[in-house]
């Protein structure tokens, strides 16, 4: 069993590359798109589904590969996680989201320090954040039940098709949100923006709490 200073200190670079590979693939592709923002959207959305296929197969055997305190909290709620953990594995993916962005805006010679002004509010941006927060967490606890192997690849083909499918591009994740308001770049969200697509991240990840532990325990009734 990995040390918990191993497995915060795991969350906190796994999430630190997920950023840098989000913000930095997304100023890759909106300065190759020549204006096509369709072009510069999808490639932005496939590194950022490869990279969490290798992240979560590097990191799921130390720290279970949350990168997301969505996940880490409803993984508390189910009690497969202790509190004390899960607000280590917070303040790390935060404080590494924050890491990543500025990796990325080192990398491509852009000021270390700005903030966002691409707004993304209003109530579709916010169910659909609901609804990708919601897809994710039932997406890893659909595969933990029956094939835990697959975790890695499902999680980052779910991401990869829940940027075309919501009208938020799935940011899916409060540290992500966080971070990308510090990148007034492709991937950037307004600091505005940021609390209410929090609120529905979490009331997404609450949602499939309750639904995964009723569709859990229909399965053990059945078999």
């Amino acid at each position: 069993m990995p040390s918990l200073a191993r497995r915060i200190f795991a969350e906190w670079l796994g999430t630190a590359f997920l950023l840098a590979a989000v913000v930095g693939s997304g100023i890759m592709a909106e300065r190759l798109a020549g204006g096509n923002v369709a072009l510069a959207l999808l490639c932005n959305t496939i590194p950022t589904g490869a990279i969490l296929v290798v992240l979560i197969l590097i990191f799921g055997p130390l720290s279970g590969a949350h990168f997301n305190p969505a996940v880490s909290i409803a993984f508390a709620l189910r009690r497969e996680l202790p509190w004390p953990m899960a607000a280590g594995y917070i303040a790390a993916q935060i404080i590494g989201a924050v890491a990543g962005v500025w990796a990325a805006h080192l990398m491509f010679e852009l000021p270390l320090w700005q903030f966002s002004i691409t707004s993304r509010a209003g109530a579709g941006q916010w169910l659909a954040e609901a609804i990708a927060t919601f897809g994710l967490l039932l997406t890893i606890f659909g595969c933990i039940a029956k094939t835990p192997a697959a975790i890695p690849y499902a999680v980052g083909l779910y991401i990869t098709s829940a940027y075309w499918f919501t009208a938020s591009t799935s940011f899916a994740n409060p540290a992500v949100t966080i971070a990308r308001s510090l990148s007034d770049t492709f991937a950037g969200i307004a600091p505005s923006g940021v609390p209410a697509f929090i609120v529905a991240q979490l009331a997404g990840m609450g949602v499939a709490v309750l639904i995964g532990r009723w569709l859990g325990d229909s399965a053990r009734a059945e078999s």
